[in-house]
């Protein structure tokens, strides 16, 4: 029979993520991994942690294996029909809760929403802005309405490719995205985790920047005049996505780093 320490010594994985594993397969907490390493496992549970750690093995992201990933300190489900939620991105619902701390009341519109981590992050961290959020997954949004049920999220999500769901007639105070922006072809693609997540949300297939060029270029209509423009873009394309912003008519146009220095969040106001 296996026991609890002997478990997480049976497969060569780092030991973070084997006590995630065993935590999730056995339902033990990680108090029980220190003080009773000596506990028996079903089984049925030793049969669940190896084929967890199998997959893991395999490449599987663990927040898949677990469904779910921290984002803002709270916890998102996910699954393969969505991104998981990343650090970087939380630069992004940072930029726009300073934004709409300046607006007051004000209707915010999130693209791309995947998992809704940013919508409902900005619904929960400013209750007095009204948020909707728009996938073209129809996979996606039902993980995105099942964390804002979790979580207690009051979001409008609506399913269509970018704008076209929205009543023409809608204007917002606030746009954020944070759409595919790797270039097809990029080696990334290829690597860790990002294999097995959706590529529809990773690349555009083109040259990286055509989905953020045609935010930028439509989110004028959009917005209320003043009304502000944030989108999360690679590391090496500020530049570009200033440019973008500044072809489309975008004035105060300024991009902010990431922990690491690099440029993450590029923002910009309608006249």
């Amino acid at each position: 029979m296996t026991t609890l320490a002997q478990a997480l010594q049976a497969f060569p994985l780092p030991r973070l993520e084997a006590r995630l594993l065993l935590m999730h397969a056995s339902g033990c907490s990680h108090v029980d991994l220190i003080a009773h390493g000596d506990r028996t496992l079903l089984p049925e549970t030793e049969a669940a942690f190896a084929d967890l750690a199998g997959r893991r093995l395999a490449g599987e992201p663990v927040a898949y294996l677990l469904g779910a990933r921290e984002f803002f300190g709270r916890p998102f489900q996910v699954s393969p029909a969505v991104l998981i939620p990343r650090p970087d991105t939380e630069h992004l619902v940072e930029a726009a809760l300073e934004r709409a701390a300046t607006l007051g009341r004000c209707r915010v519109l999130d693209l791309g929403t995947g998992s809704g981590a940013v919508a409902i992050t900005l619904a929960l961290e400013a209750p007095h802005c009204a948020v909707s959020a728009v996938d073209v997954s129809p996979a996606a949004l039902e993980v995105a309405r099942r964390n804002a049920e979790a979580l207690s999220a009051n979001v409008r999500f609506l399913q269509g490719s970018w704008f076209t769901p929205l009543p023409s007639a809608e204007r917002f105070e606030l746009i954020v995205s944070n759409p595919p922006y790797i270039p097809a072809g990029d080696p990334h693609l290829a690597q860790g985790d990002v294999r097995f997540e959706p590529q529809l949300a990773l690349t555009d297939g083109d040259d990286g920047l055509s989905c953020l060029r045609h935010v930028a270029q439509e989110a004028p209509y959009w917005l209320v005049p003043g009304g502000w423009l944030l989108v999360e873009h690679g590391y090496d394309q500020g530049r570009a996505v200033r440019h973008l912003f500044e072809s489309a008519g975008f004035c105060d146009v300024t991009t902010t780093t990431d922990l690491g220095g690099n440029e993450r969040v590029t923002q910009g106001r309608r006249p």
